[in-house]
């Protein structure tokens, strides 16, 4: 038996575009996730987030599930443009109900909430005027999480300002396949440096508002969640070493290194400058970026190998692609990377860290009564679990894990062909049904820990 501290927290996650729904309901803007998906030839199949897991008029029995999971937190995401449609200063009473009512019926069951002010759903109106490559949407930002940090922070204790500015930069505004679509890699680092800002500046909100949580709830803290894939040289031979060190350069330092140690890493720099791409940092900016946080959250889904290749004009490397299981995704599983990234947090801070997200998609298969069996998922689970009890043991500040995800929900541009949840949707009567992970995990929870006898 693998046993956990007696205060791990236990969660799982989720995002709002990816299970609200009711994306033109109440008030609510358009946010650039719903302008790509609308956009077609985007998502796969023609997908969108119009319906989702429809979680905005089913998330008192969603609430249930997780009561019934056994699992101590929640992680979610506000949607932005259900509080303020187009991103200014007017508030849409609606949406702040909405979020009420959620946060009112997790506490109720005992459930601590953990948001997430940011999981890529900008506001439409605010990508018309340059979205992240636009300084001024930094300061909305802070002032959209000031105005958070006021209405719901008597009932949440922990704070992400965003999600994943890795993919938001590199996914979303150099290769396109994410929103807003845009193919411009000249623009990334740009992007890069308004997120952080943005984090920073919400950062000194939060302190500012100094909100007070309940007194059964612990202190409020506020970080930032990090995508983390650590990259492999695909041999020993020394160009793809170097271009696996180009990667973690890439999408670990260029974040680490600002936030920790309020500096640019110099050779992320260095790559961006030899083709004419140059940050705009002002005076000031990087001390608003390293503000010192609470936590640090970090999701973890598998490893990057690669070799060298002077055939890419944008980064010189090609992806290879793995030799040995995969999740449906064709991610490599490969469990040593939770403690990999775990040690490499640790290289920067000595900050309380939670695995914010880690999880796999699989072909699930529905058996005779309805049974949904997905011992893929459960062996991916426990393997990467087993990682993270290493770790603690190594001395890693590791306080929680989350995974990814309650239920089966709408996989941005890939739609909903890839399932990642412990309860299954169907998309067409969006009932929702357990799968064997689901019961497994709940497990894991009232025991604290695993074990040989919950690998099934």
């Amino acid at each position: 038996m693998l046993t956990f501290p007696d205060d791990f927290v236990w969660g799982a996650a989720t995002s709002a575009y990816q299970i609200e729904g009711a994306w033109n309901e109440d008030g609510k803007g358009e946010s650039i996730w719903d302008r790509f998906c609308h956009t077609p030839g985007r998502a796969a199949g023609g997908a969108t987030g119009d319906i989702a897991c429809d979680h905005y008029h089913r998330y008192t029995a969603d609430v249930d599930m997780l009561a019934a999971l056994g699992v101590k937190a929640y992680r979610f995401s506000l949607a932005w443009t259900r509080l303020f449609p187009d991103g200014g200063s007017q508030p849409n009473p609606a949406g702040f109900d909405f979020y009420r009512r959620l946060i009112a019926a997790l506490r109720e069951r005992g459930i601590m909430p953990m948001v997430t002010l940011y999981h890529w759903d900008l506001p439409q109106a605010l990508q018309d005027k340059g979205g992240w490559t636009n300084r001024d949407t930094a300061y909305r930002f802070a002032d959209y999480a000031a105005r958070a940090f006021e209405q719901f922070g008597a009932n949440v204790p922990l704070w992400a300002t965003l999600n994943e500015p890795t993919l938001i930069a590199f996914a979303g505004h150099a290769l396109g396949i994410k929103a807003p679509g845009t193919r411009r890699f000249w623009t990334v680092l740009t992007v890069v440096h308004h997120l952080l800002l943005a984090h920073g500046l919400a950062v000194e909100a939060f302190r500012e508002v100094a909100p007070a949580t309940a007194a059964d709830l612990p202190d409020p803290g506020i970080g930032i969640v990090l995508s983390v894939r650590p990259t492999h040289p695909a041999s020993d031979r020394p160009a793809d070493i170097r271009a696996a060190q180009l990667m973690n350069h890439l999408t670990q330092d260029l974040y680490f290194e600002p936030l920790f140690r309020g500096r640019y890493p110099t050779d992320a720099l260095a790559f961006f400058r030899r083709r004419l791409v140059r940050p705009k940092i002002q005076p000031g900016d990087l001390d608003h970026i390293s503000r010192p946080i609470d936590f640090l959250g970090i999701n973890v889904y598998t490893r990057g190998l690669v070799a060298a290749n002077r055939f890419n004009p944008a980064f010189g490397v090609r992806q290879v692609a793995p030799s040995g299981p995969t999740t449906a995704m064709g991610w490599e599983i490969y469990p040593p990377c939770l403690f990999e990234v775990l040690q490499l947090a640790q290289t920067y801070t000595d900050l309380p860290l939670y695995i914010t997200e880690n999880g796999a998609a699989f072909a699930d298969k529905t058996q005779t009564g309805g049974t949904i069996a997905d011992q893929d998922r459960i062996d991916f689970l426990r393997s990467y679990l087993a990682e993270a009890h290493r770790a603690i043991a190594a001395g890693a500040k590791l306080k929680g894990y989350f995974v990814w995800s309650l239920l089966d929900n709408f996989e941005w541009d890939e739609g909903y062909e890839p399932r990642f949840g412990l309860i299954h949707v169907d998309f067409e009567t969006l009932e929702r049904t357990w799968k064997q992970s689901a019961h497994w995990y709940r497990e894991v929870i009232a025991r604290n820990g695993i074990s040989e006898t919950l690998l099934g």
